[in-house]
C-alpha cells in the first residue's frame, strides 16, 4: 500500500501532496432494557487526498475505491488552483517520518464473534436492571473498531498504523413518585476484547447512584468552595479551556488572540496543564496525527502561566510555533484540524491527599461526575452527576441537581489546591468541532479545589 501511495506522489503535479487511506472494521451492540435493539458488523474503506499549490488554497478529494486514486489527485491539484490567496498558506516544518506503530490489541475484537459481545453487554445491562426495582429503564452500548491507516506525503513521510478502539457505556434510569434521576457508566480505550471484561461492579454503583439521588434533595445555589473529582475537573479542563488552547480557534478569532495571549497569567503556581497525545493506552492516544507528525506531551499552563496551544502544521506556521501533532480528522472523509487528545490538569503536591483539600472547608459543595456542559468563549456552565455537601470538613449529604457556573478565567485563578491523586478519565463519548463528532479524547486531573465558585440549585 505504501508504495502504491508513493506512486501517486510522485504523479502529482502539486507543491505539495498527502495521502491518508484508512480501512476500519467495526461493531456495535445496544440494549434498551432488555430489548437488544443494535447488533452490526461493518466495514468501511476510502482515502483522502490534499495538495497545496503557491499562493493557493488547499485542494481536497475524497474517495472510497484506490482505482480512483489517480484522478483524485489530479482533481486536488485543479481545485487547489481554483483558489487564490492574498496570504499565502505556509506548513511549518515537520521532520519526515517512517516506519509502522501498531498500538496494543489485548484482545483482537475482529476474532470475537457478535454473539459473545452480545453477551457481555446482557450482563452489564442486566447488572444495571437487578439493582433495584426503581430502576425502570437502562440504555447501554458496545463498540469497536480496528483501523488501519495509511500515510504519505511528499516531503517523505510513509507511515502505517493500526488503531484499536473498544468503547462499553451504560445509563440507568431510576423512577419513583414522579421523580426520574439517572446514573452513567462509561469505558473507552485504546485496547481491544480484553480490556472491557469483570466491569459488573461499575454498573450496579450508578444504578445505585440513580436509586439514591431519587432521596436526594437538590443543592442549595450559592457561592461556595468546590472541590471537583477527577471525571468533573478533567472535563472542564477539556471544555473550558482546551479548546481555547486550539490554534485555529485562536488566529481565527481576534477575541480569542487577546484572551489567549502567551505570558499571561491563568493561575496559581499549583496550576500545570497540558495535552499529551503519546500517553499509553488512552483513547485519544496516537504515535502520529493525520499530518504524520508525531504526538507529544505539550505543556499549556505552567505554574499559572500560558505557555503553549495546541497546533496543525498550518497554524504553527501562521503563528510561528511548532507544530505539536493534534492535526486530527474523524475519517478518511474529512480535512484534519486542530483538535485535543488527553487533555490533563497535573497532579498537585505529592502526598497532596483529597482529606488536605477538605480539611478547613466549613460549608462547601463535592462535585462529581459530569452530565455535560456547555461554554461560549470564557463562559462555562457543567452539570455534575451527583454531588455531596461539605460540612466541618467532611464530606455530608449526598445531593443533586449541582451545576457549575462562572467565568473561566476567574475559575482557574481561585483553583488554590490540587490533589496528588490524578487518574485519567478513560470514558466513551467523543469530542465535536467543525462537523466532526465523535473524536476520541481523554481527559485526567486530580481533584481541585477552587476557593469560591458559582453552584447553581434551590434558592
Amino acid at each position: 500500500m505504501k508504495d502504491r501511495l508513493a506512486e501517486s506522489i510522485k504523479q502529482s503535479r502539486a507543491d505539495y501532496t498527502e495521502i491518508r487511506v484508512e480501512r476500519t472494521w467495526s461493531s456495535a451492540v445496544a440494549f434498551r432494557g432488555r430489548r437488544l435493539e443494535t447488533a452490526t458488523v461493518s466495514e468501511d474503506q476510502g482515502g483522502f487526498v490534499r495538495v497545496l499549490n503557491p499562493g493557493h488554497g488547499w485542494g481536497i478529494a475524497s474517495f472510497t475505491s484506490l482505482d480512483e486514486l489517480p484522478a483524485m489527485v489530479q482533481r486536488a491539484h485543479e481545485l487547489s488552483q481554483a483558489v487564490r490567496l492574498d496570504e499565502p498558506i505556509r506548513l511549518a516544518e515537520s521532520a519526515p517520518q517512517t516506519g509502522d506503530a501498531v498500538l496494543e490489541l489485548d484482545g483482537d475484537v475482529r476474532g470475537v464473534a457478535l454473539s459473545e459481545k452480545k453477551k457481555l453487554l446482557d450482563r452489564y445491562n442486566g447488572a444495571m436492571l437487578a439493582v433495584s426495582n426503581a430502576i425502570v429503564d437502562t440504555q447501554s452500548s458496545y463498540r469497536d473498531e480496528v483501523s488501519e491507516v495509511w500515510y504519505v506525503n511528499s516531503e517523505g513521510t510513509s507511515l502505517y498504523q493500526l488503531r484499536p478502539e473498544v468503547v462499553v457505556s451504560g445509563t440507568a434510569i431510576g423512577r419513583r413518585n414522579g421523580t426520574i434521576e439517572k446514573g452513567l457508566e462509561s469505558i473507552g480505550l485504546r485496547k481491544g476484547w480484553n480490556s472491557v471484561q469483570n466491569y459488573e461492579d461499575k454498573f450496579r454503583v450508578v444504578a445505585q447512584r440513580a436509586v439514591d439521588l431519587l432521596d436526594a434533595p437538590r443543592v442549595r445555589g450559592g457561592a461556595y468552595p468546590v472541590i471537583l473529582d477527577n471525571e468533573l475537573a478533567g472535563v472542564f479542563i477539556h471544555e473550558a479551556f482546551g479548546h481555547l488552547s486550539e490554534a485555529d480557534f485562536v488566529y481565527e478569532n481576534p477575541q480569542a488572540r487577546e484572551m489567549m495571549t502567551l505570558g499571561r497569567r491563568f493561575g496559581k503556581p499549583v496550576l500545570n496543564v497540558g495535552d499529551n497525545g503519546a500517553a499509553t493506552g488512552l483513547r485519544g492516544t496516537l504515535p502520529y496525527d493525520d499530518e504524520g507528525t508525531p504526538t507529544q506531551d505539550t505543556p499549556l499552563i505552567r505554574e499559572g502561566i500560558l505557555v503553549g496551544r495546541l497546533h496543525s502544521r498550518e497554524t504553527a506556521a501562521k503563528l510561528g510555533e511548532r507544530p505539536t501533532g493534534n492535526a486530527r480528522a474523524i475519517s478518511f472523509r474529512h480535512p484534519p484540524i486542530v483538535r485535543m487528545t488527553n487533555t490533563y490538569i497535573a497532579p498537585g503536591k505529592k502526598g497532596a491527599q483529597f482529606s488536605d483539600l477538605i480539611g478547613d472547608i466549613k460549608l462547601g459543595v463535592y462535585a462529581c461526575g459530569a452530565f455535560g456542559g456547555q461554554t461560549m468563549l470564557e463562559n462555562f456552565s457543567f452539570t455534575a452527576g451527583w454531588g455531596y455537601m461539605i460540612r466541618d470538613g467532611k464530606v455530608a449529604e449526598l445531593v443533586k441537581d449541582v451545576v457549575l457556573a462562572g467565568n473561566l478565567f476567574q475559575t482557574l485563578d481561585r483553583i488554590d489546591h490540587i490533589a496528588g491523586d490524578f487518574t485519567w478519565n478513560q470514558m466513551g463519548g467523543g469530542c465535536g468541532k467543525g462537523g466532526q463528532f465523535p473524536l476520541p479524547v481523554t481527559e485526567g486531573a486530580p481533584h481541585v479545589r477552587i476557593e469560591e465558585a458559582l453552584i447553581g440549585g434551590d434558592v
